[in-house]
Formats: C-alpha cells, sequence, structure tokens
C-alpha cells in the first residue's frame, strides 16, 4: 500500500492537483486558510494520472471486498472516477447528488440500485467526511448495504476520522497528508522548514492563522 500511497502522492504533484504554498495560503470556501489546496478533477485531464488512480482504486476494491454489485459515486467531484472504475471491473454505476433534484422524480441517487446490493462508493476527496457521510446515508435508505468507502486523498483531520467510526462506514485512502509531505520533501517541491508550519495547519486547521 505504502507503493500506491507514493505513487498516488508524486502523480498528484506533478499534475498540480495539489499545490502547496505555506507562504501564500490559500482560501476555502469554508473560509479557512489553508497552506494546501487539492483539485482531483485535474486527473481527467491526464490519461496516465487518470489510469493510475483507477486501477489503485479497482485493485484495492478486488483486495478487500472481492464481491461487489455497484460502485457509486460522490457528485460532483467523483462521478467520473467511480464511472471509470466501474468500467474497469465491469460493474454497474450510480452516483449519489449532494440534495434531491428540485424536478422530475427528484432523485438523491442517480442510476439503478437495488436493496441488498453491495456497495463501494468513490469519492475524490475527505476533509471533515461530513458530505460523504451523507452519500453513504442515502445509500444505506435504499436498504443496499455500503461496504466501505475509498478517496483519492484525506487530509487526516481528526474529525474525518470520527465521523466515518461514528457512522460505523470502513474508509480507505489512496494517499494521505503525510505521505504527500514526505513526497514533497524529497522531491523539492518543499523546503524542510516549511514542514512546521503545515503540520500546524492540519492539527488546528479552523484556527490556524487567527
Amino acid at each position: 500500500m505504502e507503493i500506491t500511497e507514493n505513487l498516488i502522492a508524486k502523480t498528484l504533484l506533478q499534475i498540480n492537483a495539489i499545490k502547496l504554498n505555506p507562504t501564500n495560503p490559500y482560501t476555502w470556501a469554508s473560509g479557512w486558510k489553508s497552506p494546501i489546496y487539492c483539485d482531483n478533477r485535474k486527473i481527467l485531464s491526464f490519461p496516465k494520472a487518470r489510469d493510475i488512480v483507477k486501477k489503485a482504486f479497482a485493485d484495492l476494491i478486488k483486495e478487500k471486498y472481492g464481491n461487489v454489485d455497484v460502485i457509486a459515486g460522490v457528485a460532483t467531484g467523483a462521478i467520473a472516477h467511480g464511472a471509470l472504475v466501474a468500467d474497469l471491473l465491469n460493474l454497474p454505476f450510480i452516483y449519489v447528488r449532494s440534495s434531491s433534484k428540485g424536478h422530475g422524480l427528484e432523485n438523491l441517487i442517480e442510476g439503478v440500485l437495488e436493496a441488498g446490493q453491495k456497495v463501494v462508493v468513490i469519492e475524490d476527496l475527505i476533509s471533515t467526511g461530513g458530505s460523504s457521510i451523507k452519500a453513504v446515508e442515502a445509500i444505506r435508505e435504499k436498504n443496499a448495504q455500503v461496504l466501505g468507502m475509498m478517496a483519492i486523498f484525506s487530509y487526516g483531520f481528526e474529525i474525518a476520522l470520527n465521523n466515518f467510526k461514528n457512522a460505523q462506514c470502513q474508509l480507505d485512502i489512496l494517499s494521505n497528508y503525510n505521505t504527500l509531505l514526505k513526497i514533497a520533501i524529497e522531491t523539492g517541491y518543499i523546503k524542510s522548514e516549511q514542514l512546521e508550519t503545515l503540520n500546524n495547519w492540519r492539527n488546528n486547521p479552523e484556527n490556524w492563522m487567527k
């Protein structure tokens, strides 16, 4: 798994899907100041990176679960990634909206999901885990079984780990913040003296720079 974590982190840095800038922080939609910005949608524009990610997902699913009926993607960032994984595994695909449509059938889940089916949910990024768990709950409300959720990257916030534990949902990540920092140092993307700033942010992101 360590080889995969390193490869994914290196790939994300190479295509600028993840940017680290401790001296000139980004502002997230939540208002948090952050020295890191992650946009995994960029993976889709790079065929080699896209193949690396979908294969890593597929291999992990086969290793951990074997018998899976449906792959689900969380809208909107993981719809394409989930569909690519489902195609590689020759499995049905559905996706879960953040909220029900306000017209037509007002679906929250798009695609065909039957009661009792075993589902693996694909997510692109885990921050606090709140929206991801809502997708898990939507699938469970259809009396389907969520085997677990898998994501491309996680910041490793304690709140996310607690949220998934409370939701009794297995979470697996292709790569993570600690691995990213290690690869960033090894490749010269950041300097060792910047590590303290990056670690301080991850330990208290909500109040960082206040």
